[in-house]
């Protein structure tokens, strides 16, 4: 199969924001993609009201950071309220170890509107608007989709892959024919958002109150949403009735009837999974692939991890870097942590909505004492609670001498502030670069390497990196052409790796580690991650890298 072949190398179903982010990663990896949808425009009311530092990262690594940032709220303070209006627990993050706030606010129609118009940045990704998945057919070498537009009209498209993110309701998953097993809360709520915050306070608050469970939420450019319970014998058709409505917000504030409201809806939380994220040459992430509470926000990031995590494989293996089993380790790593994800989601909602009151009560007292234990205080108020991605099996190489616990192996590599010999204090990411990076602390990875495993290495577009302490930034003493050296501006990457006793780390384009050791071992890993990675080496090992990066645009876009 040439290029030529297919219409698309491949075919997103969904341009909801995790479809679009995977095709902002394709198009900065100069990958052929086609995004259908079968909506007309992109949906213009908010969804998700929180944002991740793993989400702004990925986010930075399209080059879409600074359109993103304007839309949302750092720093947001959540606190859980009891029904006397007393602070239960509060979850207030300062550190920022991926380089951004750990909790953030934003109003997702505007970020969705940002990675929309990032993509016309790539004249070979196309968006194409009332297409409907209705059948495909995976072969050998391509898969073939019937798309049904507004008019009828069925007509091919051709893709060496289809990823479908097309939601919960999935018409991808259902012609995979794949389980969905989980569960569905019998519990309704009702989201109501608003315009021209009422309130005005920052922060999230849910109260913990057993007649009626609620949520206020401040998010970006001045709206509110309010989230409430719906009781047993309460329908749907009455929970949007204006009257009932303005009866809820009634004591939060003053005139419910002279509200902006932007919509209201009933919703329900689920909490499942798909039964497998690929089937041949068809994958699916984000909430095609899970679904979960809204408790920790994490919906919306687990998606956007989904894209983090299959946009470089897929563009790796579609450039001819890497072989096909490369998009096996998708599934391997994305579905423990979903899972994980999916678990604190649901746990979280069953401590903070009973609506027993001597269960509510017994809560409270336990959280009131719990929170007066320092280091219990600081494990929540840090989100240290929070599942962090850690892959076991994929693509990876794990030492097994190593202290599993430990190791860095599988986990995101930190981005604090650095410094080169022409910039400083710049994120992490910048000097990294878009693709893999091989790093040091203060030695040099092309004395550190062999001739063949430092050249294997530059074949497939590898950035090689020389942490060092400020004071020896500038000097010249064992400089390789091909090396960066870094300054530790900040002292973060020398704790780093105070902790580990790994000293050259393989960093992935999705910044997980990939690999690590000490200097003695490095050319033995180099080989064996090669190979654990499917990477593909040229017949000379200075063909360079087979990558194409788009510069992000000047200024800000307009949807």
């Amino acid at each position: 199969m040439t290029p030529t072949d297919v219409d698309a190398d491949v075919l997103v179903v969904g341009a909801g924001p995790v479809g679009l982010t995977i095709a902002n990663f394709l198009g900065v990896y100069g990958v052929r993609a086609m995004v259908i949808d079968s909506r007309a425009t992109l949906i213009d009311y908010p969804r998700g009201v929180g944002i991740d530092d793993e989400s702004l990262r990925g986010f930075q690594a399209t080059g879409l950071i600074d359109h993103v940032l304007p839309h949302t709220v750092p720093n947001q303070i959540l606190r859980f309220i009891s029904a006397k209006n007393r602070v239960l627990a509060e979850i207030a993050p300062t550190a920022q170890p991926f380089g951004w706030p750990r909790r953030n606010g934003f109003v997702q129609p505007l970020v969705d509107a940002e990675l929309l118009s990032g993509l016309k940045r790539f004249p070979h990704i196309q968006v194409v608007w009332s297409r409907t998945l209705k059948s495909y057919e995976d072969t050998a070498d391509r898969v073939v989709a019937s798309v049904e537009d507004a008019d009828g009209r069925v007509t091919a498209i051709a893709a060496r892959y289809l990823v479908g993110s097309d939601g919960g309701r999935s018409a991808t998953r259902g012609l995979m024919a794949t389980s969905f097993k989980g569960t569905t809360s019998s519990t309704r709520w009702l989201v109501v958002d608003i315009g021209n915050d009422p309130l005005g306070t920052p922060n999230i608050y849910v109260g913990a109150d057993p007649d009626r469970p609620y949520v206020s939420v401040s998010i970006a450019h001045g709206i509110r949403r309010f989230e409430f319970m719906i009781k047993p014998g309460e329908t749907d058709a009455q929970a949007e009735d204006p009257v009932f409505v303005d009866a809820l917000l009634a004591p939060f504030v003053d005139n419910p009837a002279a509200l902006d409201i932007i919509r209201r809806r009933v919703y329900t939380h689920h909490s499942r999974i798909a039964g497998e994220f690929r089937r041949g040459r068809v994958l699916l992430a984000g909430d095609a692939a899970h679904l979960m509470p809204v408790w920790q926000g994490q919906g919306y990031n687990s998606g956007i991890r989904d894209a983090v995590n299959l946009g470089w494989k897929m563009a790796a293996v579609v450039k001819g870097l890497a072989g096909d089993p490369l998009l096996d380790t998708y599934d391997a790593e994305r579905r423990s942590h979903a899972r994980a994800m999916i678990k604190l989601s649901t746990t979280v909602g069953k401590v903070i909505s009973p609506t027993n009151r001597w269960v509510a009560a017994v809560r409270d007292v336990l959280f009131t004492n719990l929170s007066r234990l320092p280091r219990l205080k600081s494990y929540v108020v840090e989100m240290r609670y929070k599942p962090m991605p850690r892959y076991d099996q994929g693509a990876v190489v794990h030492d097994p001498r190593a202290d599993a616990a430990r190791s860095p192996v599988g986990r995101l590599f930190p981005q604090p502030r650095v410094d080169t010999r022409t910039q400083q204090d710049i994120l992490l990411d910048a000097t990294l670069g878009p693709w893999f990076a091989v790093a040091c602390w203060n030695t040099n990875p092309a004395a550190v390497l062999d001739h063949d495993a430092f050249a294997a290495w530059k074949s497939v577009g590898a950035r090689f990196i020389s942490f060092r302490p400020m004071t020896e930034l500038h000097w010249d003493g064992d400089d390789h052409p091909d090396v960066e050296i870094v300054g530790d501006r900040t002292g973060a990457i020398k704790r780093f790796f105070d902790s580990h006793p790994e000293s050259v780390l393989f960093i992935r384009p999705d910044r997980v580690v990939a690999g690590a050791c000490t200097t003695q071992h490095a050319s033995t890993l180099a080989r064996k991650l090669i190979e654990a990675l499917s990477l593909t080496l040229g017949e000379h090992y200075d063909a360079g890298p087979l990558l194409h990066v788009a510069q992000p645009p000047a200024r800000p876009l307009r949807a």
